[in-house]
């Protein structure tokens, strides 16, 4: 199935149902009075997450989703059946967005979690709610109101624990098929990876994260260059990044400092956010080189760039050095979430 991270629908909520006007008319009985019903509240319309869907694909097709509209009332006291609500099931991680006015809506990052996006139309009233000890025969109702209809937009923003970002060709893909069951397309020609790819890394036997493939970047791609300008978005909701940088690209002309340090910048550019992540230097396809061109590269890199966080030196081709990757990330991992609990008991009006 082809992923598509954005849509645009339309939701329309049921009206309510009309009031009635009604009076009793039973043998022996004179002047019965009124007994008209109320009429049924119209259905809202809800979206809620679904962490078996990771696509808005299905709303390429289906783009208007309409909730059931409430009956009228009749006599006798009878109100109307209310419409039934309609549950919009979307994936989990889909952020809403109301179209007309800009408006951030809500961010369905829970499962089963769920967002009323458009209000049904109340019933309306029937005459007996009009009836008096001045007027009692009154032939006053109102009508239902109508539901309420939004133009939203849906960005899917896939959750996962780690980013990769890099260049084109810089190995993604194939780290993530070393590392986990993922089986993205791969091939020896830049822009493969046209949509992201997530992969489960196992690191024990109760230990995992989910690590998140995009499409690779270029300079310029936070201006809309390449590719990467649909997919910065996804790296937002990681915990951590992983920069995968060549250490021994084909062309002789390739400056592996020079490419990490423009991605770096199309980050800054996108979401400062984004550019303060945790983000950790993986040197790839060591396996290309002699350990002493290995060690010259690297020093070079790495007094170039004037990095000073964690560097790893894997080869996703032949699996050197994935199974340290992963266990350095899982342990980062839980450093991050006891530090983020620790913040969410911190309160400042104690201190």
């Amino acid at each position: 199935m082809k992923f598509v991270d954005e849509a645009t629908i339309r939701v329309l909520a049921g009206n309510g149902g009309h009031g009635c006007l009604s009076f009793r008319r039973e043998k022996f009985v004179e002047r019965g009075g009124p007994d008209g019903g109320d009429g049924g509240h119209g259905g809202s319309v809800y979206l809620v997450a679904d962490p078996g869907l990771n696509t808005l694909a299905d709303f390429r097709v289906a783009r208007k989703f309409k909730a059931e509209i409430g009956q009228g009332g009749a006599g006798r006291n009878k109100t109307g059946r209310s419409g039934e609500d309609l549950d919009v099931m979307i994936p989990q991680g889909t952020v809403v967005y109301d179209v007309d006015t800009g408006e951030l809506i809500c961010d369905l990052t829970e499962p089963g979690q769920r967002q009323k996006v458009a209000e049904g139309g109340r019933g309306g009233l029937g005459n007996t709610r009009f009836k008096s000890s001045t007027n009692r025969a009154p032939r006053k109702t109102t009508n239902g109101t109508q539901g309420e209809a939004r133009h939203l937009r849906l960005e899917l923003k896939v959750l996962a624990d780690v980013g990769l970002l890099g260049m084109p060709n810089a190995g993604k893909s194939t780290l993530i098929t070393a590392m986990s069951e993922a089986k993205p397309r791969i091939a020896d020609y830049p822009f493969t990876t046209l949509h992201p790819n997530l992969g489960v890394v196992r690191v024990g036997r109760l230990q995992s994260f989910v690590m998140a493939d995009i499409p690779g970047l270029i300079e310029g791609a936070s201006e809309g260059a390449g590719l990467g300008i649909r997919f910065l978005k996804h790296l937002q909701r990681t915990r951590l990044l992983l920069h995968l940088v060549d250490i021994a690209p084909i062309d002789p002309d390739v400056e592996p400092a020079k490419e990490v340090r423009a991605i770096q910048k199309e980050l800054s550019n996108f979401s400062t956010e984004l550019a303060d992540k945790t983000r950790w230097l993986v040197i790839n396809k060591i396996d290309l080189l002699s350990d002493d061109d290995l060690a010259v590269a690297r020093e070079m890199l790495l007094e170039e760039l004037d990095w000073d966080g964690p560097v790893f030196e894997v080869s996703a081709a032949t699996g050197e050095g994935t199974t340290e990757l992963g266990q350095a990330v899982i342990k980062a991992l839980e450093l991050i979430d006891q530090d983020r609990q620790s913040d969410d008991e911190y309160d400042p009006a104690a201190s």
